[in-house]
């Protein structure tokens, strides 16, 4: 393949990898199996590079990153030397040397083999860092896609059957579940390509679809595809199939989710283990600073740096299990009406309405002023509900103020600014650094963040019944806004009082397809707006969509299972989480208590004696000699800290898939180990 033809100068993106194209073609076979496996997880991850570009610009950044590198290690090796930090003496090989003047050259020798062999290694990483770096891009994006897609492949399936039951044929399927990214996210993507090449390169449809079943990442959705080219090779009925591969897809899911949750019981027994890990080794520093053969420098790394190593780790461990749901949850309005579609933008950056109507004259540029002015004026009068609708804007206000007291705390001189300030007054120096922050930032995210979650299950509790009913009132007849009406009527609840909302404003005017977006962007729950989207896509063909509603309200009720068992399961990791930080902290502070402050009291003792003429083995020499008792009070003290946040945001994770969620458990925490080092302080 030629690439100087079609490539810019060395700047561009293209001309770097045009550079570095001969170094590939020397390292690599084409048609390797190296070249071919990147190639089809570039196709899977959807990024649009040839592969031989793209792995000479992996070389080219190899290249680059080993050679700055290398000069860092050359550079450090040299400087070990130059400095007199290491000497020719300091490195032996036991090589046999039969005179001085053997043992004279190979010592001479010693700091260039040093220099060079540590500007390789340094060299060595670097490439690796960097090739390995941009090579695992394309196989990450594939993965993620392909979890994306199996989780959302039993709801499309349910939405491609209400589609059939509204009497779409297969090429109209095909193209709404293409124009449905809003809320199928990567699956919608997957028929997305199937209508793009038949629309643009004039493929059968049938050919496209078999090429997507080569491109796709996701074995499941490859299947899918595979059996429903079948059907329609056969033709055979694709509604029954649909409604077949509904109901398989359904039952994968809950088998995905039960395998998920036996990972993660095992991902808590795990973290028991792990966790305690940091305590033991603390334990067994000290008693060898006891027998003066401790090193300070190793536990202070065990506190700061292993304890804080280990949660991290075990949070990407969890990550990389635990199937956060897919999607913002919000139904894209094109395609309903463009005022209404300006009216759903609606936002702080965005006014609405009126900006369709700004840039042609004078009047609506002052109109756009004037509905900033009301949109900012309803702000402050309401902010709490902008804040539980949006409860990270918090930080924006509580970060500041926190900044505001460290610098108030600092200017009078309350907040100690070194190391001894905190051991002299280890629980009022955290207190200030540490708790203060924490609660004025955590606090008001979790009253808003907690307050959204109840607003929003008030909506997901009752969904499943309220489908029921309204599948039920539709079978007898009814139309889907009077089946909207009986539901309200008959039901109790905030998702009652949101059909009532419905019904009132299509009756005033507006369609009912807008007033479930409206209702459904109001909210932005992922589930819910599944749901919303097959409903209004069903009833734009028929009011008489009891089969729809059916379907809906079964999907609702897999993930109600879904979810049941999820908060069932995790309850115990979370409960195990919380019961080990409790075990380390009540460690701790007996640890404080009846050894720490005991040892104290007998190193006094030893002082005064000694000072008195006997001995002084509890002393500056003797047992106990090295250990500094209020240095590791404060060392006991933050380590119960970072555990404590570390915990919280775990034990936040593991239950819903949300860092966030995890800041109540964090406060609660730091609360406790507050109180109870206060008290053994």
């Amino acid at each position: 393949m030629s690439l100087d033809t079609e490539t810019g100068s060395f700047g561009s993106a293209e001309g770097f990898a045009d550079a570095f194209y001969p170094l590939f073609t020397r390292l690599f076979d084409e048609g390797g199996d190296f070249v071919g496996t990147v190639d089809e997880k570039l196709t899977e991850a959807r990024m649009d590079q040839p592969v031989e570009l793209y792995v000479s610009r992996a070389l080219g950044v190899g290249v680059l990153v080993g050679v700055l590198l290398w000069l860092v290690g050359a550079t450090v090796g040299w400087g070990l030397f130059a400095f007199g930090l290491v000497s020719a003496e300091t490195f032996t090989l036991g090589i046999p040397v039969s005179s001085e003047e053997t043992a004279a050259l190979l010592r001479s020798l010693t700091e260039p083999a040093a220099v060079l062999f540590s500007g390789l290694f340094f060299g060595t990483v670097g490439f690796a860092l960097g090739f390995g770096t941009l090579i695992a891009i394309p196989y990450q994006r594939s993965n993620a896609r392909e979890r994306e897609i199996n989780m959302l492949l039993s709801d499309a399936v349910s939405f491609m059957y209400a589609l059939s039951v509204g009497g779409l044929n297969q090429l109209e399927i095909l193209e709404s579940m293409a124009e449905a990214e809003d809320t199928y996210g990567e699956v919608a993507k997957e028929f997305q390509s199937i209508v793009q090449e038949t629309s643009y390169f004039g493929t059968d449809y049938r050919n496209a679809v078999r090429q997507q079943v080569a491109d796709t990442p996701s074995d499941e959705f490859a299947q899918f595809l595979s059996d429903m080219l079948s059907i329609v090779n056969s033709g055979g009925d694709m509604e029954r199939f649909l409604d077949d591969k509904k109901e398989k897809h359904l039952r994968t899911s809950k088998q995905q989710q039960e395998l998920a949750l036996e990972t993660m019981e095992l991902f808590g027994e795990m973290y028991m283990t792990l966790s305690l890990f940091p305590l033991l080794l603390i334990i067994i520093l000290v008693i060898m600073s006891m027998l003066g053969q401790g090193q300070e420098f190793l536990l202070t790394a065990t506190v700061y740096v292993l304890t804080p190593l280990i949660g991290v780790g075990f949070l990407v461990l969890v990550s990389t299990v635990k199937q956060d749901e897919p999607g913002d949850g919000y139904i894209d309005p094109d395609g309903v009406d463009d005022q209404f579609a300006e009216t759903q933008r609606e936002g702080l950056l965005h006014l609405g309405l009126i900006e369709l109507f700004t840039g042609e004259f004078s009047l609506f540029d002052r109109i756009r002023s004037r509905e900033g002015t009301y949109k900012t004026g309803e702000l402050l009068r309401a902010p709490h509900h902008f804040l539980r609708d949006n409860p990270l804007i918090t930080l924006a206000l509580t970060v500041p103020a926190t900044l505001v007291l460290l610098g108030t705390a600092l200017a009078s001189g309350r907040a100690p600014t070194t190391w001894q300030g905190f051991v002299d007054r280890p629980v009022w120096a955290t207190f200030v650094w540490v708790y203060v922050p924490a609660y004025v930032t955590l606090l008001p995210l979790v009253v808003f963040y907690e307050w959204q979650q109840r607003r929003r299950s008030g909506i997901t509790g009752k969904l499943s019944d309220n489908l029921r009913k309204l599948s039920s009132a539709n079978d007898t007849g009814q139309t889907l806004l009077e089946s909207i009406e009986t539901t309200a009527d008959t039901s109790t609840g905030k998702l009652a009082e949101e059909f009532e909302v419905m019904y009132a404003k299509v009756n005033y005017g507006m369609s009912l397809r807008e007033a479930l977006v409206e209702f459904n962007n109001e909210y932005h729950i992922p589930r819910v707006a599944r749901t919303v989207k097959l409903i209004s896509e069903a009833q734009q063909a028929s009011s008489q969509i009891t089969d729809v509603l059916t379907t809906a309200a079964q999907a609702s009720e897999n993930q109600d299972d879904i979810v049941r068992e999820r908060v069932s399961r995790t309850r115990m990791q979370v409960a195990i989480i919380l019961m080990t930080y409790l075990t380390l902290l009540g460690v701790m502070a007996i640890l404080k208590l009846r050894f720490l402050d005991v040892l104290a009291g007998l190193t006094e003792q030893a002082g005064g004696t000694g000072a008195g003429g006997g001995g002084d083995e509890l002393g500056s020499g003797g047992f106990a000699g090295g250990v500094n008792v209020d240095r590791l009070s404060v060392l006991f003290f933050h380590a119960v800290t970072i555990q404590a946040v570390l915990s919280g945001v775990i034990a936040g994770y593991i239950r819903s898939a949300d860092i966030v969620s995890g800041m109540k458990f964090v406060v609660v925490l730091l609360s406790i180990a507050l109180g109870v080092w206060v008290v053994v302080a």
